[in-house]
C-alpha cells in the first residue's frame, strides 16, 4: 500500500509542479499583453490621425455637401475630433479604464453593446472551423504517415499542398459556387432562411458551409506538419523496439508515434491563430456572416475609430489568448518543456 502511494506521489508532483510552471507562465504573459495591447491601441490612433479620411465626412455621408461649416465645426467639436490626437487618446483610455469603450458612429450603438451582440457568433464560427480543422489533420494526417507512399497519402499530400496556395476567400466563393449555386445543398449566407425563420437548425444549416471553408483553409498546414513528426517520431529508436516486440502497427502509430507528433502539432495550431482571425474576417465577409468581422470592415470604411481600436485590441487579445493555451498544453503535455517561452 505505502509503495503505491508512494509511486503515486512521486507521478503527482511533476504535475504539480508543471501547473506552477503554466502558473507564472500565465501571469508572465498577462503582464506583457498589458503593454502591448496600450502599444497597439496607440498605435491605431495614430494611424487614424494620419489618414487622408475625416470621420466627420464619413458621419454626415452625402449631407456634407448641404451642411453649414459651423454646423460641421460644431459636430467635430461634439466628436471631440477638434483636439490633438495625444488627448484624444488620452479621452478614450479614461473612458475604457472607466468601462465606457465610447460609441459607434457607424452603429449609433455603445461599442460594448456592439461587440456583445456580435462576438458570439464570430465564436461560433471561429470555434467549428477550428475544431473541425484540428480534427480532420489529425484523422488524414495520421493515415497519411501511416501509409506512407500509397495512394491515400499522395493524395493527402497533393491536395494539402494545393490548398496551400488558395486564398479563403475564393474557397468561400468556390464553395457557395457549388454547394449553393450549382448543387443547392446549403445556404449562401447569413443565419436565417429568406423567409426570415430561424433557429437552432437554421443557425446550423447556414454555419456549415463557413465553418467548412474555415477549416479547409486552415487544414494543409496543420495535416503536413503532423504527418511530418508522425513520420519522424516512427523511425526511432524506442518505435523499432516496438516493432521487434511484435507489437501491432496501430498500437505503434497510436500509442508511440503519435505522442511524439502532438507536440509540434499543438505548437502549429498555436501559430496559426493570426491567420484564423484574418479567415474569419474573410469568411463572415463572403457568407455574410453577423460577427465581430463584419462591423471590422464597416467601422474601417467609416472612419469609425472607437469601434475600430475596440476590434483590434479583441483581435490582437485573442491571439495572444490562443498562444498562450498552445504553450500552457505543451507544457502540461511535455514534462521536458519550460516556462520560458
Amino acid at each position: 500500500m505505502s509503495a503505491s502511494v508512494e509511486k503515486a506521489g512521486t507521478r503527482a508532483r511533476p504535475r504539480r509542479a508543471r501547473l506552477r510552471l503554466a502558473g507564472r507562465m500565465v501571469l508572465r504573459r498577462a503582464l506583457v499583453a498589458v503593454p502591448l495591447l496600450l502599444t497597439v491601441s496607440g498605435v491605431v490612433f495614430l494611424l487614424g490621425a494620419a489618414s487622408p479620411f475625416d470621420p466627420v465626412y464619413q458621419y454626415y455621408g452625402t449631407r456634407i455637401f448641404t451642411a453649414a461649416e459651423a454646423d460641421v465645426e460644431r459636430t467635430r467639436a461634439a466628436l471631440g475630433l477638434d483636439e490633438p490626437v495625444w488627448r484624444q487618446y488620452g479621452d478614450w483610455l479614461a473612458g475604457v479604464l472607466g468601462g465606457d469603450w465610447g460609441t459607434s458612429r457607424s452603429f449609433g450603438q455603445p461599442v460594448g453593446e456592439v461587440v456583445a451582440q456580435r462576438l458570439p457568433w464570430t465564436l461560433l464560427l471561429a470555434g467549428t472551423g477550428l475544431a473541425l480543422a484540428v480534427l480532420v489533420a489529425l484523422a488524414l494526417g495520421v493515415l497519411s504517415a501511416w501509409r506512407q507512399g500509397g495512394w491515400a497519402d499522395r493524395f493527402t499530400v497533393t491536395v494539402a499542398h494545393t490548398l496551400e496556395g488558395l486564398p479563403t476567400f475564393l474557397l468561400g466563393l468556390g464553395a457557395i459556387a457549388v454547394f449553393a449555386v450549382a448543387l443547392p445543398l446549403l445556404p449562401a449566407g447569413g443565419i436565417s432562411d429568406a423567409a426570415g425563420e430561424g433557429g437552432a437548425a437554421s443557425t446550423l444549416r447556414h454555419l456549415v458551409l463557413p465553418a467548412l471553408v474555415l477549416a479547409v483553409a486552415q487544414l494543409p498546414w496543420l495535416i503536413l506538419t503532423l504527418r511530418q513528426q508522425l513520420l519522424v517520431g516512427l523511425g526511432d529508436d524506442h518505435v523499432a523496439a516496438a516493432r521487434a516486440r511484435g507489437l501491432p502497427e496501430r498500437t505503434i502509430v497510436v500509442r508511440h508515434g503519435l505522442p511524439v507528433a502532438l507536440l509540434p502539432f499543438v505548437t502549429t495550431v498555436g501559430t496559426r491563430l493570426p491567420e484564423l482571425v484574418t479567415g474569419v474576417v474573410l469568411v463572415e465577409e463572403v457568407f455574410s456572416w453577423p460577427g465581430v468581422a463584419g462591423a471590422m470592415v464597416r467601422a474601417g470604411l467609416n472612419v469609425d475609430f472607437p469601434l475600430l481600436v475596440a476590434l483590434t485590441l479583441l483581435a490582437t487579445a485573442a491571439v495572444l489568448a490562443g498562444n498562450l493555451c498552445s504553450d500552457v498544453a505543451v507544457l502540461l503535455i511535455d514534462p521536458r518543456a519550460s516556462a520560458d517561452g
